[in-house]
C-alpha cells in the first residue's frame, strides 16, 4: 500500500503513454517522423430544459493521453518534437462568480505530465503551425472529424489511431496498476460497509446508499458502472437496475458494484446473506461450487494463457459441481460440455 500511494504521489504519465501510441503508429502505420495526434476531450453538455451540465466523464482515450480530467479541453501530441500540448477552456470572467477561477495554465503545467498549456483559443494558430514547413509530410491522426474552426492540411486520418491507442492501453504501467489497485481498495471498503450494514438495512437502496457513500468518502465520487444491489430473485436478472426492493423474506443480495478512481474502473461482484450473516445449505452449496470455479480460473492465470481456455475451465468446474449436486443428471462431465448444457448457466457469455 506504501508503494502505491508513493508512485500515485508523481504525475499520471501522459507523455509515455503519447510516446507508447506514436511507437505504435510509426510500426503498424507508417506513420512519419513529423507526424501528430490531435484528440478533443468531452465538453460540457448541459441537461435538457436546465442550465446544470450532465454529470461529466472525460473520454478514456483523452485521458490516457493526457491525464486530464476537465471538460472542453484538447491536445496535441508532436512526433518530432515529444511535445505535449494541453489546451484548456480560456478564463471566462462572468463565470467566475458563479463557478470559481478555473484551472489555469500555469497551475495546469505543475498538474500535468505536459510540456505546454495554452488556452482554447490559441488552438487554431497551433494546428496551422505544425504544416507551415512541409504540409504534404505532417498527417494527424484524430479519432474523430475535427471541429470545422481548425484545419489540416493534408485531411486528418481517422482510422489508425483508435486501434493504436486500444492496444496501447492493454498493458498497464505502474501508474495505472497503483491508479486501478486504489479504485479496488475504495471498493473492498464499501462492500464491506454493505457486508457490516445488511442487518439494519430494509431495503436494496439501503445498501446501494451505503456503497456509494463510503466510495465518495474515500474520494471517489464516480461510480465504475450502474451498481447492481438485487435481492432474492432480482439477483438473476443480469443488469438489475431498480436498486428499490425490500428485503424482508430474502435469502440473498447480489452486490456488483465498483469505485472509479481518476478514470480507471474497479468491478466486484459478491453475493451476500440476509438471513443472520450465513447462508442456508442450498444458497452455500452453490457459493461453495462459484467459489470452486473462481479457484481453479486463478490457478491457471498466468502470462499468454488465453481469456477463452479460462472460460471454458470454469465451465467444466460448474459442470462437476452441478452433477455432484443432482441439478444436472444423465451424463458425464464430457457429454454436457458437448451439449453446451452448461451455456444456460453463463447467460452474461
Amino acid at each position: 500500500m506504501a508503494q502505491q500511494d508513493s508512485i500515485l504521489q508523481g504525475k499520471y504519465p501522459a507523455k509515455a503513454h503519447c510516446a507508447k501510441v506514436a511507437s505504435y503508429l510509426q510500426s503498424k502505420a507508417n506513420a512519419s517522423a513529423n507526424a501528430a495526434i490531435y484528440l478533443e476531450g468531452q465538453k460540457t453538455i448541459l441537461i435538457e430544459d436546465n442550465d446544470e451540465p450532465r454529470p461529466f466523464r472525460q473520454r478514456r482515450p483523452f485521458f490516457y493521453l493526457s491525464g486530464c480530467s476537465l471538460p472542453d479541453c484538447h491536445l496535441v501530441y508532436e512526433f518530432s518534437t515529444a511535445t505535449l500540448t494541453l489546451f484548456i477552456p480560456d478564463l471566462n470572467p462572468d463565470s467566475v462568480i458563479w463557478s470559481g477561477l478555473p484551472l489555469l495554465p500555469a497551475e495546469a503545467l505543475k498538474k500535468y505530465d505536459i510540456d505546454a498549456c495554452l488556452t482554447n483559443s490559441a488552438l487554431a494558430s497551433h494546428i496551422e503551425s505544425l504544416t507551415k514547413n512541409d504540409p504534404t509530410e505532417t498527417q494527424t491522426y484524430v479519432l474523430r472529424p475535427p471541429p470545422d474552426t481548425l484545419h489540416f492540411p493534408p485531411s486528418p486520418d481517422d482510422k489508425h489511431l483508435r486501434p493504436a491507442i486500444d492496444e496501447c492501453r492493454v498493458t498497464k504501467d505502474p501508474y495505472e496498476l497503483a491508479l486501478l489497485r486504489h479504485a479496488n481498495a475504495i471498493s473492498t471498503a464499501a462492500h464491506t460497509a454493505v457486508l457490516r450494514a445488511i442487518p439494519k438495512a430494509r431495503n436494496e437502496q439501503d445498501l446501494e446508499a451505503t456503497f456509494i457513500a463510503t466510495c465518495i468518502s474515500a474520494g471517489a465520487k464516480h461510480q465504475a458502472y450502474h451498481g447492481i444491489f438485487g435481492s432474492g430473485e432480482n439477483a438473476a436478472t443480469l443488469h438489475y437496475q431498480h436498486n428499490d426492493q425490500p428485503l424482508s423474506d430474502r435469502k440473498n443480495i447480489l452486490v456488483d458494484a465498483g469505485a472509479e478512481w481518476e478514470c480507471y474502473c474497479s468491478d466486484v461482484t459478491r453475493t451476500l446473506p440476509l438471513t443472520d450473516g450465513t447462508f442456508d445449505a442450498e444458497s452455500r452449496a452453490i457459493y461453495t461450487l462459484v467459489l470452486r470455479m473462481q479457484n481453479a480460473v486463478f490457478a491457471l492465470l498466468k502470462a499468454d494463457v488465453e481469456w477463452e481456455s479460462l472460460h471454458l475451465r470454469a465451465h467444466e468446474v460448474a459442470v462437476e459441481g452441478l452433477l455432484e449436486l443432482g441439478i444436472l443428471k444423465g451424463g458425464t462431465v464430457e457429454e454436457l460440455m458437448g451439449r453446451r448444457v452448461s451455456v444456460a448457466f453463463f447467460p452474461h457469455g
